[in-house]
């Protein structure tokens, strides 16, 4: 591990004790990460390490017995575990968004009830996305008429269940007539199928695959909330929180491109163009590009760090119930401002860390590729050109984020009915 943010990061000291719990594991994680790149080993062992450690309960208040990390905190180790294995944040990202969408709640029944099974060790995956021609969702939560009684039923199926391979439960997206519905269903609950299928180049340890939902009954208290189809489907707290997870991911992988590119480079004797044993660690060239390496590695971790602040800045009014305002529209466009430039930043690094060590570089043990693999993946997720645009809408005609979508969607009348509906005998 480069360690080179350790010293940087001020933690409090009930999270500086667990940071150094933390640490040997991010380090065993590291050490099997080739492996698992290589055969394609899912992690299950590297989760069950993290959340036995309490990695899952970072954001869990400590009355309800978690640590109580602050958000600059949290990410700032969500990098060190990225710089270890890049797979390993985003199989967590849905995890930590479950928690912070908890937070939001105050101090209800739900809310507690949930963080105290999070801080029991139980982990979340994500099932919102869906292939379809336009946006929208097409599974459904419907209420059926059981004799006297009744009961939510889950039909559909989604894509790029991220975690949702190494969860114990699975945050859904449907819909029942005009509204969204965000339920919390148990991996082993009969009708639930995950399938590991995500055929990504990069990111192929993260569960990303298909979940079906065939007939699957919900409880009245696994439904999390309820909003109109025509609202904006997210908020700026969350899209900032959401992208900082890639920032902070892509931040590892330049902290390790910088680790290997300097494991490869000191035991070196040979330099291109020049006979004999040359010891490549003083060739002014290859210090040149570790140098350039180090530099864009430093700025990724410096604007992750800003953004991160930016965030903490709005989590008072978050606790309270609020997700709009100054502050909130401050963090998100310093996070897409931020995307730009360090999305750019690490893939010019996992491209120019090749220059150091010629055509040994691209052996398949070393795996080095991973790195721009990975990277790119991440970069993919929001598209940089379409960010862009929307900040230079921004700047130009101060036309806020997501106003496209809000003219679009409050035209739109959802055709699903809300009627209940009576069960078939089967």
């Amino acid at each position: 591990m480069t360690n080179q943010a350790h010293s940087t990061q001020n933690f409090s000291p009930r999270i500086d004790a667990l940071a150094q719990r933390l640490r040997p594991i991010f380090a065993r994680i590291a050490d099997e990460a080739i492996d698992r790149e290589e055969n394609r080993i899912l992690a299950h062992e590297a989760v069950k390490w993290l959340q036995g450690a309490g990695f899952g309960a970072l954001r869990v208040p400590v009355r309800y017995g978690g640590y109580g990390a602050s958000l600059p905190e949290t990410f700032a180790l969500l990098a060190e575990l990225a710089e270890a294995d890049s797979n390993l944040p985003q199989i967590f990202r849905a995890h930590f968004a479950f928690v912070e969408g908890r937070l939001h709640e105050g101090d209800t029944p739900q809310a507690a009830y949930w963080l105290e099974q999070v801080a029991q060790g139980i982990l979340f995956g994500a099932a919102m996305a869906e292939l379809t021609d336009s946006t929208g969702t097409a599974t459904t939560l419907t209420r059926f008429l059981h004799g006297e009684k009744s009961k939510w039923v889950l039909e559909g199926t989604k894509y790029y269940s991220t975690g949702t391979l190494y969860a114990s439960w699975i945050v859904a997206i449907a819909t029942d007539g005009t509204d969204r519905i965000q339920v919390a269903v148990p991996v082993d609950a009969p009708g639930v199928t995950r399938v590991d299928d995500w055929d990504g180049f990069g990111q192929r340890l993260t569960g990303s695959g298909t979940t079906h939902f065939k007939n699957v009954v919900i409880p009245d208290e696994n439904i999390i909330n309820r909003t109109p189809l025509s609202e904006f489907p997210t908020n700026e707290y969350f899209t900032t929180y959401y992208q900082l997870f890639h920032l902070a991911t892509l931040a590892g992988i330049g902290r390790a491109i910088v680790r290997d590119s300097v494991a490869f480079v000191r035991p070196r004797k040979r330099t291109f163009g020049i006979p004999g044993q040359v010891a490549q660690r003083h060739d002014p060239l290859v210090q040149g590009v570790i140098g350039r390496l180090s530099a864009l590695s430093f700025s990724a971790d410096t604007l992750v760090e800003k953004v991160a602040w930016g965030l903490e800045a709005t989590f008072p009014q978050w606790v309270t119930g609020q997700a709009h305002g100054p502050a909130f529209d401050k963090a998100q466009v310093q996070a897409y401002q931020a995307q730009q430039i360090v999305a750019g930043q690490v893939l010019e690094a996992a491209n120019l860390l090749f220059e150091v060590g010629g055509a040994s570089a691209t052996s398949i043990s070393r795996r080095l590729d991973r790195h721009w693999r990975n990277a790119r993946t991440l970069a993919s997720h929001n598209p940089l050109v379409q960010r862009q645009r929307e900040l230079g809408d921004l700047v130009l005609n101060g036309t806020p984020f997501g106003s496209r979508w809000r003219e679009k969607a409050s035209a739109v009348t959802p055709s699903t009915s809300t009627d209940v509906k009576q069960e078939h005998a089967a």
